[in-house]
């Protein structure tokens, strides 16, 4: 078995992490979570020429774990839309909710239902909240995804469901790779 490695960091890499970092920490420390918004455009890492144009949109928080809570993730919504579904959702744990799998909840800036399920491969999504909570992939924080239901109120495991299964893949199903 060969252990691959990653090439090492530039100077620059290094510098934009740190900025990186003590930007989590501070945003943090202000409101309670970060959100980590990935897809629907360019990376952000210095000199890289990647493109996440068409790839799967999806955000999630980093700092509930913090206080001893999983952090949130949901796929599939354009950015404003998956800012506000979780910056809700992080407020009603930040203000002693527990979201546990199965719950269904009701937000007041959005109007459809979300469904708590539990991530079992949160190594492969949450990767900057393993960054910031210094855990290696095999011992990731926790991750519950906020599925959200159709306009009929149907959620993604329904054979109903009008939305597109790809949209909004089942937890499991799909990482950030």
């Amino acid at each position: 078995m060969t252990d691959i490695s990653p090439p090492p960091l530039t100077a620059q890499e290094q510098a934009w992490l740190a900025q990186e970092d003590a930007h989590v920490a501070d945003t943090i420390r202000c409101h309670g979570v970060c959100l980590q918004i990935i897809g629907g455009g360019t990376c952000a890492v210095p000199g890289c020429g990647c493109s996440t144009e068409g790839s799967l949109p999806f955000a999630y928080t980093i700092g509930l774990f913090g206080i001893a809570h999983p952090e949130l993730v949901v796929v599939g919504l354009r950015m404003p839309v998956l800012a506000t579904v979780l910056n809700e959702a992080a407020s009603l744990v930040l203000d002693g909710a527990r979201l546990l799998p199965g719950m269904e909840i009701e937000l007041t800036r959005w109007d459809r239902r979300l469904l708590v399920e539990e991530v079992p491969n949160p190594g492969d999504i949450a990767f900057g909240a393993n960054r910031h909570y210094q855990r290696p992939r095999e011992a990731s924080v926790p991750l519950l995804q906020l599925s959200w239901a159709d306009r009929r109120g149907r959620f993604p495991m329904d054979p109903a469901f009008s939305g597109s299964k790809r949209t909004q893949p089942r937890p499991g199903t799909w990482d950030a790779w």
